[in-house]
């Protein structure tokens, strides 16, 4: 069922229609075998998930079922899920539960903080679900978290991926204040497949938060990443990156959308790894300092190599390493 143009397509064994309504229709694609994946094992990672749970945090890598989830954790690394975990959007892609979600938990920030200096970690990841109840989105939780952490753990680089606020300028400023070294922000999918996968976000909030957040702060590093395997056209992917680029983007991640259950929106086609390649050729090409492209590649890829490689603050903190790290990341 493999065509020559390198992927599975869905329209070989189903005819049914793109329509999310239209999911429980679809016939199942058979998972090729570069995406199988080890479930999570190893006492790094049982510690790991014992902390979380003595602080009450919770990890997107759980919350979304991330395939790298095991790799990661057994070295040591997550990303942080803070708010809460129930989002007050209701996207087709996504496996985070959706409701009403209870109030902020103002103490987040300070465990948060503990965790990551008790872990030693020198690189850490902060996402969100959407709270859409508040006029901020939630925006003063990321600034403390940013806050606490510099304070407990000063070495440690932060990257948040933030929700789009809505577009909200003045919700942007509250977290660019605290000076992450990587503002992140996913557009998800290309602008025709917006109301399918994520019908409450629209594509210009997107482009307008990672825009603005250069406009707040034009020496910031700004990522963005889009997921393959929804309907999406190779010039469709092409077109969302160069809209990336003009918006100042500096990493990219592309990766391969997996289906978490049989309510979600179902896989479209799996695009080969060949053609991620291309991708991340025509990233470069395009200008993005960094392009993270794989059928495994998620956000926070190799989260901790971007801000070694990218972040001022990193450097400035670790100058002894930083040709160490542009020599590996060379080879």
């Amino acid at each position: 069922m493999e065509e020559q143009t390198g992927y599975i397509s869905a329209s070989q064994i189903a005819t049914a229609s793109l329509d999310a309504s239209a999911s429980d229709s679809h016939l199942p694609l058979r998972r090729p075998d570069w995406l199988k994946v080890r479930a999570p094992s190893g006492d790094t990672y049982h510690n790991l998930k014992r902390l979380m749970r003595s602080k009450s945090l919770h990890t997107i890598c759980e919350e979304a079922n991330c395939p790298n989830m095991s790799d990661c954790w057994t070295r040591g690394t997550a990303t942080f899920l803070i708010m809460g975990d129930v989002c007050t959007r209701s996207c087709g892609f996504c496996d985070v539960k959706t409701g009403r979600p209870s109030p902020l938990d103002w103490a987040e920030p300070l465990r948060l903080a503990q965790a990551v200096k008790d872990m030693a970690l020198e690189h850490v990841v902060i996402t969100s679900v959407n709270r859409d109840e508040r006029p901020d989105g939630g925006a003063p939780i990321f600034a403390l978290c940013i806050r606490q952490i510099h304070i407990s753990q000063p070495t440690c680089t932060i990257e948040v991926l933030i929700p789009d606020f809505k577009g909200s300028k003045s919700a942007l400023e509250i977290v660019m204040r605290e000076q992450p070294d990587i503002l992140n922000h996913n557009v998800e999918t290309v602008p025709r497949l917006f109301k399918k996968v994520q019908p409450q976000d629209h594509y210009e909030w997107a482009l307008t938060t990672l825009t603005n957040a250069k406009l707040i702060q034009p020496d910031a590093v700004t990522k963005s990443g889009i997921m393959l395997g929804l309907g999406e056209t190779r010039d469709e992917v092409l077109s969302v990156m160069r809209d990336l680029r003009v918006a100042g983007v500096d990493i990219l991640t592309i990766g391969q959308y997996m289906q978490p259950s049989k309510q979600h929106l179902p896989v479209e086609h799996y695009w080969h790894p060949d053609e991620f390649a291309e991708f991340q050729r025509a990233g470069i090409e395009m200008g993005f300092k960094w392009v993270e492209s794989g059928p495994l590649v998620r956000s926070s890829f190799k989260a901790e190599h971007q801000a070694r490689s990218l972040s001022k603050r990193w450097k400035m903190l670790h100058p002894e390493s930083v040709n160490q790290v542009m020599s590996s990341e060379a080879l």
